[in-house]
């Protein structure tokens, strides 16, 4: 009953902060995983590919109904994302728990660091398709490998480098994180073990009605501020999981 009652708490507030923000919840589900519900670092990173594929998906159907999807400009995006998404999925799961534990930590605090510094981008002045086939490949081995979405990433990416406004970044990198989780969960197929279904199903399910709260209180509370805690905590995240990996 303990187990399922943290995975049911640390699910809705993944799930908060990927509604309030747009991205970046998905940083904290292999942490919780790992820390707090007793999965391996292998593990943690595909149950967090299937956490991820379903928050994304219900996400994306939400900002499609408000108009908030580029369809052509992220199929293209995720296109470059999903051979590397597949490579780097399939090369995780053979990897040392410690490079893994150690990688995920140093993501985690470039994407508070990257919360911290709010984007100065402006839109280009003409597309670079290499520059954007780069960005797009860069975010696919990502996702594969680390076992999350990537939004803290995305979306900066789409802005800059694809033209688009904020709110249509937000509901386009839904698609991109889609398309590259399913990509990396499909290198993953067969290497499931240790995956205890009993806690990832209620832990998404946690993380889906929380990401439609955290849509609300957006609404209430800046999106500054609500940085600047979330990335608070990423850093205490990869502080403890860098410590744990030395020590």
């Amino acid at each position: 009953m303990t187990v399922l009652v943290l995975a049911l708490i640390a699910g809705a507030v993944i799930g908060l902060a990927l509604g309030a923000l747009g991205g970046g919840g998905s940083v904290l589900a292999v942490p919780a995983l790992i820390y707090l519900l007793g999965f391996t670092p292998a593990a943690a990173t595909t149950a967090g590919l299937i956490i991820v594929t379903a928050t994304s998906a219900t996400a994306l159907y939400a900002h499609t109904r408000d108009g908030n999807v580029a369809w052509k400009t992220g199929a293209l995006f995720a296109a470059a994302g999903i051979v590397p998404a597949f490579l780097a999925g399939a090369v995780a799961g053979r990897l040392p728990e410690a490079v893994l534990t150690a990688a995920f930590a140093v993501i985690a605090a470039l994407a508070a660091l990257r919360m911290l510094r709010p984007s100065a981008s402006e839109p280009p002045d003409r597309i670079r398709p290499g520059k954007a086939a780069g960005a797009g490949a860069g975010l696919g081995a990502v996702t594969g490998f680390l076992g999350v979405g990537g939004g803290f990433l995305a979306v900066p990416a789409l802005v800059s480098v694809l033209g688009l406004a904020m709110r249509r970044a937000v509901g386009t990198s839904l698609l991109v994180i889609t398309a590259n989780s399913l990509a990396a969960l499909a290198a993953r197929t067969g290497t499931g073990g240790g995956l205890h279904w009993e806690i990832i199903g209620p832990f998404t399910g946690a993380a889906i009605l929380g990401a439609w709260d955290g849509k609300r209180l957006a609404t209430k509370i800046p999106g500054t501020t609500l940085q600047k805690i979330f990335a608070g905590v990423l850093l205490a995240v990869a502080a403890f999981m860098l410590v744990d990996v030395i020590v």
